[in-house]
């Protein structure tokens, strides 16, 4: 079994596809009204955007986690593309920022 997509239900694919491909610099490889996907550079991994009805209203119950040397930049960076950060938490020897993209999905950005 090989993982093909990490798939985001989206009110807008493909504005929330422009946010992220400028949150992680990865490639808008398809757009259409129902769906957008980017992929990373190697090894390959697509992130898919896709049309839903309705928005999101609850916790996600999985999200996706990333790593920088610079977390402070890095949350300052994503805030002026449009994230919101929410709380940033000191546990275990590990230092990460709880944030939300422009329609609500939850990531966290941790310091290396």
């Amino acid at each position: 079994m090989e993982l093909a997509n990490i798939t985001f239900d989206a009110t807008d694919p493909e504005l929330l596809a422009t946010f992220w491909a400028a949150a992680t610099g990865w490639q808008l490889t398809e757009s259409t009204p129902a769906f957008a996907r980017l992929r990373s550079a190697a090894p390959a991994i697509c992130l898919l955007f896709l049309k839903v009805a309705d928005g999101k209203t609850t916790k996600n119950r999985m999200h996706v986690d990333f790593r920088t040397t610079d977390r402070a930049t890095e949350v300052t960076r994503l805030e002026r593309l449009g994230a919101t950060a929410h709380t940033t938490h000191h546990e275990h020897g590990l230092i990460w920022t709880v944030m939300t993209d422009p329609e609500g999905n939850e990531f966290c950005v941790a310091q290396t």
